[in-house]
C-alpha cells in the first residue's frame, strides 16, 4: 500500500452500471424451461399432420373429395339459406383480402406496440407471415380443386384453407400473448365460425378447413418455443406496470 495515498485521496471506484432487466429476466422458471421441448414437438406434429392429411387426400383420390367431405357438403347444400349467407360472407371478408391480410394484422401489431409489447408484436408478425407462406406452399404442392358449388370467386388451390389457417394462427398467438380464458373462448368461436363459413360458401371441403386449423395452430405453437420466456416476461412486466398505475382503493369511512 502506498503511504502517500489516504482515504481522502483514494479514487472512488466507479459504481456498477445498472441496466434495466429485460423481459426474459422477468419470466418465471417454467416459461424459461418451455423453450425447446413440447411446443416444438406438438407444434411440429400439427404441421406434419396437416401435410399428411393433404398427402392422403391426394393419394386416395387425386384430390377429389373423400367420404366425409362429400357428406358434409351435401348437408351444407341442403341447409343453405339467405339468413346464413350474410354472416358467412362477413367471415369471408374478415379472413382474407385487405381486411384479413393487412388491416386486422396491422391493427393488432400497432396495439401491441402501443402496449409496449415489442416481442409479442414480433412473434405475431412472424407467425402470420410464416403461416401464410406455408399455406401457399401446400396449395401449390397438392393443387386440390375447390368444390363446384361455390358462392364466391376464389383462386385455385383448396387445401389447406388459408382463411382458417390465418384465423387459427391469430387466435393461438393472441391466446399466448394474452393468456386469458375469454381470449381462448372467443378465439375458438371465431375459428369454428370461419371453418363452417368456408364450407358453407363452397370455397373449401371440410378436410381443407381441418388442414388449415392444424397448420395455423401448429405454426403459432412452434414459433412460441424460442420466444416463450420473452413473451412471459413481457406479460409479467405489463402486470407490474398496471399495478403501479392502478389508483389506490379509497379507504372506507
Amino acid at each position: 500500500m502506498d503511504p502517500s495515498r489516504t482515504p481522502e485521496t483514494e479514487p472512488t471506484p466507479p459504481e456498477p452500471a445498472t441496466t434495466p432487466a429485460g423481459p426474459e429476466a422477468a419470466a418465471d422458471a417454467p416459461a424459461r424451461r418451455i423453450a425447446r421441448r413440447w411446443p416444438l414437438i406438438s407444434g411440429a406434429l400439427a404441421v406434419l399432420l396437416a401435410f399428411l392429411l393433404g398427402a392422403l387426400i391426394l393419394l386416395r383420390g387425386n384430390g377429389r373429395p373423400i367420404e366425409v367431405d362429400a357428406e358434409w357438403m351435401e348437408e351444407i347444400l341442403e341447409h343453405r339459406s339467405p339468413v346464413w349467407e350474410v354472416p358467412a360472407l362477413v367471415m369471408n371478408f374478415l379472413g382474407a383480402g385487405i381486411a384479413g391480410v393487412v388491416v386486422i394484422p396491422l391493427l393488432i401489431l400497432v396495439t401491441l406496440l402501443v402496449l409496449r409489447r415489442p416481442w409479442a408484436a414480433l412473434y405475431f408478425l412472424i407467425a402470420t407471415v410464416a403461416s401464410a407462406g406455408l399455406v401457399q406452399l401446400l396449395k401449390t404442392l397438392f393443387g386440390r380443386a375447390r368444390p363446384e358449388d361455390m358462392l364466391i370467386t376464389s383462386d385455385f388451390g383448396s387445401f389447406p384453407s388459408g382463411h382458417v389457417a390465418n384465423a387459427a394462427t391469430m387466435v393461438v398467438a393472441l391466446g399466448i400473448i394474452f393468456p386469458r380464458l375469454w381470449v381462448w373462448i372467443a378465439g375458438a368461436v371465431y375459428t369454428v365460425a370461419m371453418m363452417v363459413s368456408r364450407t358453407y360458401l363452397g370455397a373449401h371441403w371440410l378436410t381443407d378447413t381441418i388442414g388449415g386449423l392444424m397448420l395455423g395452430a401448429g405454426v403459432a405453437v412452434v414459433l412460441w418455443a424460442p420466444l416463450a420466456a420473452k413473451l412471459d416476461g413481457e406479460n409479467t412486466i405489463a402486470r407490474r406496470r398496471a399495478q403501479r398505475t392502478k389508483p389506490p382503493a379509497s379507504a372506507s369511512g
